[in-house]
């Protein structure tokens, strides 16, 4: 899908540099031209954080995500290994499953054809007669995957660069938390009323907080420290908090404990990071908090909420009663956002709205902006 003259310049006033740079202009968060772009090139070309790996756990677990406006199946196969599969039977484009469960193969529910979770086709009857016919040519099809700090990411074209390539030094810098070991206690999804950029874009940006959040953890955290170098694709940054910023402001003498080998300096704060372009997570002193989204519209999305903590927290005496009160503050602070980012997709959609300035509290969002931009353009 070709984007207008008008967008490429405007786009092309969004760079990396905030103090210059302006946002990105109403037309990314309402056109139904530049969902398709995004669709046809950004999403389908980049690698999409989807799933927590704890999801699947063992073999014949599955999901039906739609990813990019391709509906996709992620399995765990015999192997123990997670693979993601077009959601289309080889036959004559049956989908095949629906929503999560266990199989121990994948069978078309029109004409019977079999997969096994490998993705090849184990059987398919009366197709005897036909020449040239071959099980092996006729697997599903299948794209790539990869599982760094407990997240599944895939991406459906051979043309997305290397994961560590995407990732950058995600590795490292996050390893103190130990993300690959947490365990997801809450899988929520929930459909938003805006693009899916402006959900992403709020999670990363601390301009609101007093404005927003102001009565319930807007006054924990304080000023953000400089973003770290990480990767083209990654943004992230440390914002020290007087308290823990996974519980409210009037509940933080029911904190758990902290992540084990977490330094004091990492204990004293949240760490933000957005995976380009749509998975972002707040990883804390006792909890990790996810969010992934992905548009239904060009003014709706549909967001997944991930909240993991570690193996040996789940075994405090009081756990139950005191993760209720994370959650609770996970909920409050959505509902709080959600409110502003209805009002907000209200504003992008009017024909007087026009690209905007940064802050220097917004620097995630411009980073985000900026990668966005360039891409939009290359793909």
């Amino acid at each position: 899908m070709a984007l207008t003259d008008e967008l490429v310049r405007a786009l092309g006033d969004v760079s990396s540099d905030i103090s210059v740079s302006s946002t990105l202009p109403p037309a990314c968060y309402s056109g139904t031209d530049v969902l398709a772009a995004e669709l046809s090139g950004l999403l389908r070309r980049s690698w999409l954080g989807v799933a927590r790996a704890d999801e699947l756990k063992a073999p014949g677990d599955y999901r039906v995500l739609e990813l990019a406006g391709t509906s996709t199946i992620l399995v765990r196969d015999d192997e123990g290994r997670l693979r993601a599969f077009a959601n289309v039977c080889r036959h004559r484009g049956t989908r095949l499953l629906d929503g999560a469960g266990n199989a121990a193969h994948i069978r078309c529910p029109f004409h019977g054809w079999t997969y096994g979770l490998d993705g090849s086709l184990r059987g398919a009857t009366r197709m005897g007669a036909t020449r040239g016919f071959r099980h092996a040519d006729m697997g599903l099809s299948e794209f790539r995957t990869a599982e760094r700090g407990g997240f599944v990411f895939v991406t459906s074209t051979d043309e997305t660069p290397d994961i560590d390539d995407w990732l950058g030094s995600f590795d490292s810098l996050l390893a103190p938390w130990q993300l690959q070991d947490l365990v997801t206690i809450r899988r929520r999804e929930l459909d938003v009323d805006c693009n899916w950029k402006l959900f992403l874009e709020v999670f990363n940006e601390s301009y609101h907080l007093e404005y927003v959040h102001s009565a319930t953890f807007g006054g924990i955290y304080l000023e953000p420290e400089p973003p770290d170098e990480v990767g083209d694709c990654v943004h992230s940054s440390f914002s020290p908090t007087a308290g823990t910023g996974g519980l409210r402001a009037d509940e933080q003498d029911h904190v758990l404990p902290a992540m084990p080998g977490l330094g004091a300096p990492e204990r004293a704060g949240t760490r933000y990071t957005w995976v380009f372009p749509a998975l972002t997570f707040a990883a804390g002193g006792e909890a990790l908090w996810a969010y992934g989204a992905r548009p239904l519209g060009p003014r709706r999305c549909r967001v997944t909420q991930w909240v993991c903590f570690p193996p040996r927290t789940l075994a405090t005496p009081g756990f139950e009663a005191k993760s209720q009160r994370y959650l609770a503050r996970m909920d409050e602070a959505l509902a709080e956002d959600i409110a502003v980012l209805e009002r907000q997709q209200l504003g992008m959609d009017s024909p007087f709205a026009r690209a905007g300035r940064w802050s220097d509290l917004e620097r995630g969002a411009a980073a985000f902006a900026a990668w966005y931009a360039r891409s939009l353009v290359q793909f």
